[in-house]
């Protein structure tokens, strides 16, 4: 069966595969959604953060012999703690000023991290093996799913859905999302303010670890992994509407989807559809398709 002339089983491969690469925009993108949504930074930084978790998993195997399973829990928590050391001693004083100097601060983290990891292992990349119980394939009919690739969607969807549920509808998320509104009157009820918004960073920033660690064996541990990526989850997140976490998740997912179309139908258009996306939401809904309107 053919539809406008492809046929019916490259254009579900195409879609399987699309729907990986949104699994890690979706959970990039909420990473940045929360961090945006309830501290008001724009976390340049993400991306870097995201490679150091992807190379955290490659040293723990590496040099330490530690399997995927401990790193996946491991990485995220180490950067992590990264990101408190990093909001405690830098960002917090950034929080009252413009947005612009969070992001040129952020990006100057990024630049350093890059430089760093580039100085020591270049930019050619480092392999990462599939872990023993993940190698495989699914034989869907139509094609062969690697198994790992499932758990990648399986996992992520997993993640950005408890996430979603952890902030939206529990006591803690309404402490967070309180605590970013009027934080004086949080503190009134003895609540610690400035400690819901350090691990509110860390959980952000653990987030783009965990994805890192998730992507490593799918693609290439470099330096420039995250820089190549992060431009394309920043408009993932403007297209849902900044702040907005289930507007990430669900257009995260979406544009995975939609690029695996655009690679069947028009693959030159696949690595720009997400921007021609970005300028038509903006032109007919300017605060995103799941953001508030001011």
């Amino acid at each position: 069966m053919d539809i406008f002339g492809i046929p019916l089983p490259a254009m579900l491969s195409q879609l399987l595969l699309g729907l990986v690469n949104g699994s890690f925009y979706a959970i990039l993108s909420l990473g940045l959604a929360i961090i945006f949504g309830l501290l008001n930074v724009i976390n340049f930084a993400h991306g870097a953060l995201y490679m150091m978790g992807a190379f955290l998993a490659w040293m723990g195997m590496a040099y330490l012999g530690l399997n995927y399973w401990i790193m996946l829990i491991l990485a995220p928590i180490l950067i992590g703690l990264f990101g408190i050391v990093i909001e405690k001693t830098m960002l917090r004083w950034l929080y009252k000023l413009d947005h612009i100097y969070g992001l040129l601060l952020t990006f100057g983290i990024t630049l350093m991290l890059e430089g760093i990891f580039r100085s020591v292992y270049g930019v050619s990349g480092q392999p990462y093996a599939v872990p023993e119980s993940l190698s495989g394939a699914f034989d869907l009919g139509f094609m062969m799913l690697p198994k790992y690739r499932g758990w990648v969607v399986v996992a992520s969807i997993s993640v950005c859905l408890v996430t979603w549920y952890l902030i939206e509808k529990t006591k803690l998320g309404a402490y967070l999302r309180a605590g970013t509104e009027n934080p004086k009157l949080v503190e009134a009820f003895g609540i610690n303010v400035p400690l819901i918004v350090t691990c509110t960073y860390g959980f952000g920033v653990a987030l783009a670890a965990l994805a890192g660690v998730l992507a490593a064996p799918v693609i290439q541990v470099s330096p420039l992994m995250g820089s190549n990526l992060i431009i394309v989850v920043f408009a993932v997140v403007v297209i849902g509407g900044m702040g907005s976490i289930l507007g990430s998740i669900i257009t995260g997912l979406a544009i995975g989807i939609i690029e695996g179309l655009a690679r069947v139908f028009y693959p030159e258009l696949s690595a720009t559809v997400v921007f021609i996306v970005m300028a038509i939401v903006l032109l007919l809904r300017p605060a995103g398709l799941f953001g508030k309107e001011k």
